[in-house]
């Protein structure tokens, strides 16, 4: 696998490890994140194994930020023919006592996020009538979460914004899936939750078919396939990496 990928949300998790698995790969990669010494240290890690990637910082629901990260990782590694859009925060509060601010923050970031780094590295996929773009979303998006309306509703929107792009962008060369990850551990969000709930945690994974918490390394080797060209012939599709946990 060639060419260069810019992974979102990247200093950390997920993120972390859909950047150093497609730099296995054989892609540059563009570690993305607020986070800039984060991204380093993925960096340095990619780096360290041989292989190619950049640290860039940028908050995702700012453009003009976006537009200057990616026009650094065009210029050290080229045109962006694959994006994995991981980026996102979370948050719990009841519903009832959710502010105006919060909703907005979490679409904002979450949504209007996805929405601005897709449109700012479109015209390098158009022009290489190829492209691959993997959103990650949330099963809370297909199950729901008590204490989390903004973030399932932010993550349910980007499983719609999937499908729509998948048709919309297909005919160009591009396809676009979603992956709605599920009990993952070692995460910011998955400690957190444990520290919070963590009889809840231990008891949702026993109860999952696998018996055990996934783990970023999972979600990387299912995002790692869908950019791949094995994959040409799947866009628009949610794939669930979450051990088995029913979905409606």
């Amino acid at each position: 696998m060639t060419g260069t990928a810019l992974v979102t949300g990247a200093a950390a998790g997920i993120g972390r490890a859909c950047a150093k698995r497609l730099a296995r790969e054989g892609m540059a990669v563009g570690v993305l994140d607020i986070n800039l010494e984060g991204c380093q240290r993925v960096v340095d890690e990619i780096a360290t194994a041989g292989e190619r990637a950049i640290a860039l910082s940028a908050n995702i629901a700012d453009r003009r930020q976006v537009v200057a990260a990616v026009a650094k990782l065009r210029e050290a590694f080229g045109p962006v023919t694959v994006l994995v859009n991981n980026a996102g925060i979370t948050g719990r509060v009841p519903f009832k006592e959710l502010t105006d601010e919060q909703w907005d923050r979490m679409m904002e970031i979450n949504l209007k996020g996805t929405f601005i780094v897709t449109q700012v590295v479109l015209p390098d996929m158009e022009n290489a009538k190829w492209g691959r773009i993997v959103n990650i979303s949330s099963s809370s998006a297909q199950t729901g979460a008590i204490g989390m309306a903004h973030y399932s509703a932010s993550k349910g929107a980007m499983i719609s914004l999937t499908r729509t792009l998948a048709q919309e962008l297909g005919p160009l060369g591009i396809t676009v899936n979603n992956i709605p990850p599920g009990s993952i551990m070692n995460t910011v969000m998955a400690e957190a939750n444990r520290a919070q709930f963590p009889d809840a945690v231990e008891a949702l994974i026993k109860a999952l078919p696998v018996r055990r918490g996934g783990e970023p390394e999972d979600i990387a080797n299912a995002c790692a396939w869908l950019v791949s060209e094995q994959s040409s012939y799947v866009t628009g599709q949610t794939i669930g990496v979450n051990g088995g946990r029913v979905v409606s």
